[in-house]
């Protein structure tokens, strides 16, 4: 009994210990395939083929310096909040943005501003949020804003991959060292975040949302204009605050 009962006891332990090498084994397996997933659709958008690249109209604004245009010392300020991913805003710039910068800011009444809303639709609206102030720095900022538009499909999809975002560049005619340094470096990575939080401090929900402020007898003034409205919800806004203001 007692050589026999080691005997049992021994391949007991070693069934076990197989049992336990095979669980091991497994796990491992499992944590590897999960990692090679998520790194598949991590790395996936910004290796896979660019893909044609729709070109955007060339436009004319009114003072361009980086993200704003206009006269800064203008009566009213709107100051919009957008996401290259989001098709009303893409219904906003192709309708009606020419509209009010045609109208409003280069008749020196508007100054105008264009911020990212960070990331709310997703990562992509951040990089390419972040990608327009890089291009911004070589004045440029209008052009890739643009052309991002002219691009936008699906959200989330792989149209603002990292690889996309430099061939947008690249098309655009900027120094490619500067930008990739630029963007590559995480620059405006906190400019994104700040947006983001600054939309919510104005009550932002939605893109696209517009800040219309101004200042009558010395008292700061806004109002929250929001979604893809047409330009003549824009105009009457406008012009409100215009004959509050007196001008």
């Amino acid at each position: 009994m007692g050589k026999e009962g080691t005997s049992k006891r021994q391949a007991r332990r070693e069934q076990r210990r197989r049992a336990e090498q095979r669980s091991r084994f497994w796990t491992i397996g499992v944590v590897v395939a999960v990692a090679l997933v998520i790194a598949f659709f991590l790395i996936y958008p910004n290796v896979q083929p660019v893909g044609a690249i729709a070109t955007a109209e060339p436009r004319t604004r009114p003072q361009v310096n980086a993200n704003m245009a206009g006269d800064p010392n203008a009566p009213i300020k709107i100051t919009e909040f957008a996401d290259f991913q989001c098709p009303y805003c893409l219904r906003f710039y192709q309708n009606t943005e020419s509209q009010v910068m045609d109208s409003y800011v280069a008749t020196g009444k508007v100054y105008f501003v264009y911020r990212s809303y960070g990331n709310f639709i997703g990562a992509e609206s951040k990089s390419a949020a972040e990608a327009a102030y890089c291009a911004g720095d070589q004045n440029k900022f209008w052009e890739m804003h643009d052309i991002l538009f002219a691009n936008q499909k699906a959200e989330n999809s792989g149209d603002f991959a990292n690889n996309r975002l430099m061939a947008f560049a690249k098309e655009i005619g900027l120094d490619m060292t500067q930008f990739q340094s630029c963007f590559n470096g995480g620059k405006y990575d906190k400019q994104t975040d700040q947006d983001f939080a600054d939309a919510h401090a104005n009550n932002v929900q939605a893109t696209p949302s517009f800040v219309l402020s101004y200042t009558v007898n010395g008292q700061p003034k806004s109002e929250l204009i929001e979604g893809a409205v047409p330009f003549s919800d824009f105009q009457t806004k406008i012009d409100a605050a215009l004959a509050e203001i007196g001008k």
